[in-house]
């Protein structure tokens, strides 16, 4: 595995090693000495797994009293995945970063706690595990809109498929400060 930092603190995309032969592929998804040694958590509280059609988007979610740690893997179709820095100390505080995860590629996505995630499907259907640090609370969760045009994130959806919640989440302007990191 090859952990490669990106343009905000903590969060790593992993390239995993896929071996093939005339079978097919096997790759190690989690190996938790290496993915130790690479700084993230060795115990996870929670995994999850969401299927979604083309042009869903999903988020941009976050948990403020239990914030989840997220390792992100695709693991059927393809997801233009994003996290938006939320921790007010940051030096990237309300800065994204966007990369595309491919089942084809096997790579991940370590999203540390203190950051908002989503994700908009690019091949479906997009079959996404979310290896979590903490349980989820639906009493906890919280979320900034997708199009906040002061995050001015590059989705490669105009007009994607949102839950009612997703549409209706708040700017991160508008959120107060005592519900961010």
């Amino acid at each position: 595995m090859k952990a490669i930092p990106t343009s905000i603190p903590g969060v790593l995309r992993l390239e995993l090693n896929t071996h093939t032969d005339p079978r097919g592929t096997f790759t190690r998804v989690f190996d938790v000495a290496v993915y130790e040694a690479a700084g993230l958590p060795g115990v996870f509280a929670q995994d999850n797994c969401s299927v979604s059609g083309l042009g869903v988007l999903r988020g941009l979610h976050y948990q403020r009293w239990q914030p989840q740690g997220k390792l992100v893997g695709v693991l059927q179709g393809a997801i233009f995945d994003v996290v938006v820095d939320l921790r007010q100390d940051s030096p990237t505080f309300g800065h994204w970063e966007g990369l595309t995860l491919d089942a084809q590629e096997m790579s991940q996505l370590w999203v540390p706690p203190g950051l908002a995630h989503g994700f908009c499907v690019l091949r479906a259907p997009a079959v996404v595990h979310y290896r979590c640090t903490a349980p989820y609370d639906p009493e906890d969760q919280r979320g900034i809109r997708w199009n906040d045009p002061d995050l001015a994130i590059e989705w490669p959806v105009a007009t994607p498929e949102l839950s009612e919640r997703d549409a209706a989440l708040p700017q991160l302007r508008e959120v107060d400060a005592r519900l961010l990191f």
